[in-house]
């Protein structure tokens, strides 16, 4: 068996294994990066890009067919998948083949294997070990199941891979889990004429966001003819070669010609040797400490392993702390609450620090909140989207959370997350002045509004 070694080795080159091997190299480290796969992982194959490739061919869809109520004389002739999944592989290929490139001119190694970690500082790939003054897992995660009720994947049983993918659009489609994979791919299929149908067992879409985004996201989507049933559960899927069938806790039986399994993404870390070299799980996920340490010395993880919000810039960040944290520089722990997330739904969602119900439990019943609708935003009006900003303010008068919906709030999210990450005092905060006319005046007027001096609001 043949030996080499470097400064780092990062097992698993997704957003957070590559983000740490630039990271290293950088700060003069010698780096071999192993990965079984495409570098760039999940995010940049079957996540983040892809996904966000059918969304935008969605929204042009929905632009194509409501084109009159703008003034613009359009013929809508339905959507060709295959042209879509082809604009969807170009963009795939020209960012993988940026990042190979990227990663290259830094001088790290890459090897293509699936390594197994063999020791504290050793992973083993084929018939060679490769050993490293500090190791980062970086194995991500994979789509999953629910065992127990029937459902194979398979067959018009699928997940997200598998959707990505599809040859034609589904007519009618059940998909299981109203979280942000549920709600993206409702949107994609609606738009693109499908008849959907979310199932969730919690009380609500997208549970882990404010109330009040959700209840605004509902009601969008009933606009939208997405229906959505919310406390309840499946019992049973049945499928054969004319369409799948779901059986609910209510009784209800469901049918269609596909169903998506949403519920979410599990860690990558069996069979991978960890815990055999004396690294800790919990439920499969790596137990670090918050500098992201492993319970074995020099053995770091990062991303969608370590529990938290899988998120491809949650892994970005972790990656390059990691590398600094090795490098000796002592970086800034990173704060959880002020990852920002976006849901890029029709309409979309973006939210950063606590939710209202979680502000309340840390401060008190003092919380202060505000919501402003975009029905009073002059440019929410143009682009004839629903939606709200809020707001939510400690006791202290700083605002500890942001919570938007509608078309584009995304693109606010920036601004949401320095009010809250640089503390800011929501009422020095009002004195900013935003463009008009622009949606980040939403964001503006929710501040003056807890400023008591509100402009654009009725009542």
């Amino acid at each position: 068996m043949s030996h080499r070694s470097a400064d780092v080795v990062v097992l698993g080159g997704g957003s957070g294994g590559y983000a740490a091997a630039i990271r290293s190299a950088e700060l003069g480290r010698s780096v071999i990066l192993i990965e079984e796969n495409e570098l760039g992982g999940t995010c940049l194959h079957q996540g983040c890009i892809p996904t966000k490739a059918l969304l935008h061919s969605a929204e042009v869809a929905d632009s194509a067919r409501t084109a009159s109520q703008f003034g613009v004389d359009v013929t809508f002739d339905g959507v060709d998948l295959e042209k879509v999944l082809s604009y969807q592989n170009t963009i795939v290929t020209r960012l993988h083949k940026g990042l190979q490139g990227l990663v290259d001119s830094y001088g790290i190694t890459v090897v293509n294997g699936r390594g197994r970690l063999v020791g504290p500082n050793g992973v083993e790939v084929d018939d060679e070990v490769i050993t490293g003054g500090a190791v980062v897992l970086a194995t991500g995660s994979s789509p999953r199941t629910l065992p127990g009720i029937g459902i194979g994947i398979g067959g018009r049983v699928v997940t997200s891979d598998q959707a990505l993918v599809l040859p034609s659009v589904p007519k009618k489609a059940i998909i299981l889990g109203g979280g942000v994979i549920g709600v993206e791919f409702a949107s994609v299929w609606a738009s693109f004429g499908a008849s959907v149908t979310i199932v969730e067992a919690m009380p609500r879409l997208v549970p882990n966001e404010d109330e009040t985004i959700s209840k605004y996201l509902e009601r969008a989507f009933r606009r939208r003819k997405i229906t959505a049933k919310t406390g309840v559960r499946v019992t049973e899927v049945t499928q054969n070669e004319d369409a799948v069938s779901v059986t609910l806790g209510s009784g209800d039986i469901l049918d269609a010609d596909v169903l998506l399994v949403a519920v979410g993404r599990g860690p990558n870390t069996a069979s991978m040797g960890y815990e055999e070299t004396g690294v800790m799980l919990d439920k499969g996920f790596v137990v670090t400490s918050d500098r992201l340490r492993t319970t074995v010395p020099n053995v770091f993880a990062v991303g969608d392993i370590v529990p938290g919000l899988q998120l491809a810039h949650r892994g970005f960040q972790q990656g390059i702390f990691v590398a600094e944290e090795i490098a000796g520089l002592r970086p800034d722990v990173i704060d959880e609450t002020g990852i920002p997330r976006v849901t890029y739904s029709h309409p979309e969602v973006a939210s950063v620090g606590l939710t209202e119900t979680a502000a309340r439990e840390k401060f008190g019943e003092n919380v202060e909140t505000v919501t402003y609708d975009l029905a009073g935003n002059g440019k929410s009006q143009i682009l004839k989207t629903s939606g709200a900003v809020k707001l939510v303010v400690a006791p202290t008068g700083v605002v500890v959370g942001v919570h938007m919906v509608g078309d584009r709030v995304g693109e606010l999210i920036g601004e949401a997350q320095l009010l809250y990450n640089f503390e800011v005092d929501a009422a020095q905060a009002a004195k900013f002045v935003h463009a008009h006319p622009t949606q980040g005046e939403a964001l503006g007027e929710a501040l003056m509004a807890v400023a008591g001096k509100p402009l654009h609001v009725h009542g």
